[in-house]
């Protein structure tokens, strides 16, 4: 059995029905809206973040759940799947998953529209329902990864990023949305505020640590799926990078700041970069910040009964930090 479906193996029949709700929050009077999203339906990925909602879930209420988590799960991914939809925009990226993204196909005007309808779904979805405070701790991850894009492209610009800062970035980004995932989970079922914000903790934790085993994908020598150095070639200070940057010589600085700036779509010089980094104890710096962040996440864990929902969120922490890709 493949890690994914290991992890989902407790709750398979959930996400099984979780896909035809998914489908249905999703319906439009507008055949070409239809369209637009049977396609998003069609190259879903692995679905991580309903599995968190499912898993904690039934973590925190010892196996139980109703309509609210199933609503739960939905709101996260149509919130998610806007994002990407948007982000595809502003990276003028024509393939997701391995499929032509939506901007590809349907151009940039028609894929704003298609994740602004989303987001407003995702929204919607929880106020028809009154689900006001899973409304809240979507709004609180939707305003955040907005300004951790900002804030990252405002220090792409100057290259003047400190370690405290990139970790603000990916814990906007990428970090607060499983943070949502998991204490949406929490709140689903009623747990206590004290849970929810546990399980927020929790989530952070995991996406710092996928965010940074992201990062380390750029320095890797196997084939991936995505070529290696195409963060430096977009300026993105990545913490291998921030970690070299802190202990190098003065002239190899200016040198890596040179060639990030001026040389990053020179392949020679980005794959000198990389052996800089390399040599500089960049790696292992990274590789040692994401499994204290995996510990931390253990730890919390290690506050609830053993349970096949608690297993599947340890084999899901090993698999972030373990994954090929």
């Amino acid at each position: 059995m493949k890690p994914v479906e290991e992890i989902k193996y407790p709750i398979q029949k959930e996400m099984e029905r979780f896909e035809e709700k998914f489908k249905d929050s999703m319906l439009s009077k507008v055949p070409l809206l239809n369209r637009i999203t049977y396609y998003i339906v069609r190259r879903k990925g692995k679905q991580m973040r309903p599995m968190f909602v499912f898993l904690i879930a039934k973590m925190v209420s010892d196996g139980g759940f109703d309509q609210r988590t199933y609503r739960g799960a939905s709101i996260v991914e149509l919130i998610h799947t806007a994002s990407l939809v948007h982000d595809d925009i502003v990276d003028d990226s024509n393939r997701r998953r391995g499929f032509f993204s939506i901007n590809a196909l349907w151009k940039n005007k028609i894929a704003v529209l298609v994740g602004d309808f989303l987001f407003a779904k995702g929204l919607l979805l929880s106020i028809d329902n009154e689900d006001f405070d899973l409304l809240k701790l979507i709004s609180i991850a939707v305003r955040e990864i907005s300004e951790g894009e900002l804030l990252q492209i405002e220090k792409a610009r100057k290259l003047d990023i400190t370690e405290d800062v990139y970790y603000e970035i990916i814990r906007q980004k990428t970090a607060t949305l499983i943070a949502a995932c998991c204490s949406i989970g929490a709140a689903s079922v009623g747990a206590n505020q004290e849970t929810i914000q546990q399980m927020r903790k929790f989530g952070q934790y995991i996406g710092m640590a996928f965010q940074i085993k992201d990062d380390l994908f750029d320095y890797s020598d196997e084939k991936i799926g995505k070529p290696t150095g195409i963060d430096i070639k977009e300026q993105k200070m990545t913490l291998p990078l921030i970690y070299t940057l802190n202990q190098c010589a003065p002239n190899e600085r200016a040198w890596l700041i040179n060639s990030i700036k001026k040389h990053n779509k020179n392949r020679k010089r980005v794959k000198e970069v990389i052996a800089l980094v390399k040599q500089s104890g960049g790696i292992e710096y990274a590789i040692g910040k994401m499994h204290d962040y995996k510990n931390k996440a253990l730890t919390i864990l290690s506050d609830y009964q053993e349970s096949e929902y608690k297993s599947s969120l340890v084999k899901m922490i090993d698999y972030v930090v373990e994954r090929k890709i």
